[in-house]
């Protein structure tokens, strides 16, 4: 979720890059098809969903193409969903239309090259976003962190968690020593014993928990996190196709209460095996944060006060040269001209 090293910049640049000339290749951007002189369908880019969520259902029973039809568009599955800050780099070269990240990532991004539009937010993941430690690591409360090394990726949730807990006990920062990393690369430094501590979100604490012995330290709820998702648009796409914008919205925000209610049907869409299934032990502890989790909202004053304390707090940890004021970069999917024509 965020920007990085230079080693990551690169990387990432580069796969902005590579999906910018895919896309270049198959069309472009926002591509219009017309048939038999019909109105011109607008494709739209939205990274895949993966083996659960909202999106991956949506793929597979066909009920994201059925609302976004009705605005004669349609999906085009780009690359994987992930961490934010590739995919803000990918909404600036034109590779991507939508992308899910966090508010801190958000706010990170937008600090360096605002490419990019908000245009929804679900409520902080309370149970699932925390630091992690070994069960038998003898680590029992933030203050015992000092000293100790803590794995981040930097600058969004994951840093975002540490800095707070760290506040939270009035622990300076420099007494526990962050080791930045990649998201996918955290797991074995972790389980190999090289870090002391992780700072991460769902999308790895569930494994970590369920299939490696980890144990949350403190929560997000715990340490009162901020820390809202956000879908963001691309600039140009948001200004030409405000309609589509919106059909986004509903669908994200009424496939969101469904999985409240049924989190079940929203595990292993796609398959039961493999990497990318999701083991039994793995759902025992994912079910509970589906369940706990909000629906796609739009983002108004109450959501806004909250992206100008966080945007605050990472201006004070020298995370963000300044305050940024995240108002100028956010849509308002109730009105007709959401894309601020």
């Amino acid at each position: 979720m965020n920007v990085r090293q230079l080693a990551l910049a690169t990387t990432s640049l580069f796969a902005a890059l590579s999906l910018a000339a895919c896309s270049s290749s198959s069309g472009g951007s926002a591509r219009a098809d017309t048939a038999g002189g019909s109105a011109p369908t607008i494709t739209v880019r939205i990274p895949d969903g993966g083996n659960s969520g909202v999106l991956a259902l949506g793929r597979k029973d066909g009920s994201l193409d059925k609302a976004l039809a009705t605005v004669h568009a349609k999906v085009a599955w780009t690359g994987t969903a992930g961490a934010f800050a590739p995919a803000a780099q990918e909404l600036d070269a034109n590779a991507l239309d939508f992308a899910e990240g966090s508010i801190t990532s958000a706010i990170a991004a937008l600090a360096q090259k605002p490419g990019f539009k908000l245009f929804v937010a679900v409520d902080p993941d309370q149970l699932g976003e925390g630091i992690l430690v070994k069960k038998d690591s003898g680590i029992n409360s933030v203050s015992d962190l000092v000293g100790k090394r803590v794995a981040v990726w930097h600058g969004g949730t994951s840093e975002y968690l540490l800095l707070k807990a760290l506040q939270q006990q009035h622990i300076p920062v420099d007494r526990v020593t962050r080791v930045y990393l990649q998201p996918n690369q955290i797991g074995p430094v972790f389980n190999s014993g090289q870090v002391d501590a992780w700072s991460t979100w769902a999308s790895y604490s569930v494994p970590a928990i369920a299939n490696s012995g980890a144990r949350f330290l403190t929560t997000g709820q715990q340490v009162g996190s901020e820390n809202y998702a956000v879908w963001a648009v691309r600039n140009d796409f948001a200004d030409k196709h405000p309609d589509v914008v919106r059909a986004l919205y509903t669908y994200l925000h009424d496939a969101g209460i469904e999985q409240q209610q049924n989190p079940e049907a929203y595990l292993n869409v796609k398959t039961t095996s493999g990497p990318e299934a999701i083991s039994p032990a793995q759902k025992a502890v994912q079910l509970p944060i589906d369940k706990a989790l909000g629906t796609a909202q739009p983002i108004g004053d109450t959501q806004l006060a909250h992206f100008a304390t966080v945007a605050q707090f990472f201006a004070d940890q020298k995370i963000t040269k300044g305050v940024l004021d995240v108002k100028p970069y956010v849509i308002d999917v109730n009105t007709p001209a959401a894309g601020g024509k």
